[in-house]
């Protein structure tokens, strides 16, 4: 397969440079991915008879991979980020689509637990190529249009569901396999259609961990612990307490698909315009009305209009994690890029593993409590984000750094 330079690449078709395929792989992801999210709950509830104890069981299991994704260092060896990245997208794609032939506790961790393989490597290269195909100056902007084509693709498959679930009355199991055999297919054709892209900076194939990129790590940290929370019980919360349906759960992410493609861009372009430090400020504050608002449905009976706006709310702050990557592009040396995108999505998931089944068990107690938990975490993330410099660079990565004189302000 030809090699291509990244800087090269402008003399390629518009279809066959990196972007391109960025754009393309991002949006083949979530079609596997997000159809396995919105039907789990219902799958689960329905067919294999889950509480909430069990469904932390099936998170924390879930997660596992991406706790072990350090090991896509040792992977890269042998294989191209490039490779890797399209050989993971693939597994996803065909372990989403046998998930509903294993009906029962065991079979259900087993195949979330492969495709968790195929989509935590996914990301993990996934990301690393983004820092490294991208240009600085283009990259807020450009991952908030990747990140709105991902919700693009997504709806088509939602609405899909939404208006052929009852109306031809669909199984599971065809859901499954054609949204992981499309993802599957994707994978196939990029595979064979682009030239191998090389970066502009050779990167570091061993584990790298560098004490200045310190507030990276810990903000990825708290990342995965409150992203857990919203991922594992805000779902499972519209289905157990107010009785949602397949395709009113997925009518519901579709809402969330539209305002992402809406405001994805949008958000990049203030990340760029206000930099990371503002972004991540105003994406934590929120979060943390938003978890409380959450624990005020138990508290204080709140009805479902209220539960879906908050959801809908909380979906959309996330989009603001591209500033997490942006700010990281900001500090990083370029050759440090794809082994501390492995050891961030490692430390990511530190937390993601132990919650779980511990939030499961909390939560059969106390729905509250798990959602005054995560607004806590929420705090620590916004105190972390408060030590962000208003212009972060190598040497200057917090504002305690002293590599670098502080820009005037």
């Amino acid at each position: 397969m030809k090699n291509v330079s990244v800087s090269d690449a402008h003399t390629l078709p518009l279809w066959r440079r990196p972007v391109t395929l960025l754009f393309i792989l991002s949006a083949a992801m979530p079609v596997a991915f997000s159809t396995w999210s919105a039907l789990l709950n219902n799958f689960v509830i329905e067919v294999a008879r889950f509480d909430g104890a069990d469904i932390g069981l099936l998170h924390t299991v879930r997660e596992i991979p991406g706790f072990l994704a350090v090991g896509v260092i040792a992977v890269l060896l042998f294989m191209r980020e490039q490779v890797l990245g399209i050989v993971a997208l693939a597994m996803l794609g065909c372990a989403t689509a046998v998930t509903a032939w294993f009906p029962t506790m065991g079979g259900i961790l087993t195949i979330t637990m492969l495709s968790s393989i195929g989509f935590h490597y996914y990301e993990t290269v996934n990301q690393s190529l983004q820092l490294q195909w991208i240009e600085k100056a283009r990259a807020p902007q450009t991952l908030g249009w990747i990140t709105a084509a991902g919700s693009a693709a997504t709806l088509v498959a939602y609405v899909l569901i939404v208006i052929s679930w009852k109306q031809f009355d669909l199984s599971y199991n065809f859901v499954y396999l054609v949204s992981g055999g499309f993802t599957a297919l994707i994978a196939v054709i990029c595979f064979f259609a682009y030239p191998q892209f090389e970066g502009r900076t050779v990167q570091q194939r061993k584990i790298i961990l560098r004490k200045r990129y310190w507030l990276y790590y810990a903000l990825n940290f708290f990342a995965g612990a409150r992203r857990q929370i919203f991922v594992v019980f805000a779902g499972f919360m519209m289905v157990e307490r107010f009785g949602f349906a397949v395709h009113e759960v997925t009518a519901l992410f579709l809402i969330n698909l539209v305002a992402n493609m809406i405001f994805a861009p949008m958000m990049g372009k203030a990340v760029a315009y206000w930099g990371e430090r503002r972004a991540l400020i105003f994406e934590y504050t929120g979060l943390i009305i938003v978890f409380l608002a959450y624990g005020g449905i138990y508290m204080f009976g709140w009805g479902v209009l209220v539960a879906a706006t908050l959801y809908i709310i909380d979906h959309l702050f996330f989009a603001l994690a591209l500033a997490l990557k942006t700010y990281f592009q900001k500090i990083a040396d370029p050759a440090d890029i794809a082994p501390t995108a492995a050891v961030a999505f490692t430390i990511n998931h530190i937390a993601a593993v132990g919650l779980p089944v511990f939030l499961g068990l909390l939560w059969v107690v106390s729905p509250t409590a798990v959602f005054l938990l995560a607004s806590g975490i929420a705090c620590g993330s916004l105190l972390l984000a408060l030590l962000i410099p208003r212009h972060p660079e190598p040497g200057y990565e917090t504002i305690f750094s002293r590599g670098l004189p502080a820009p005037a302000e």
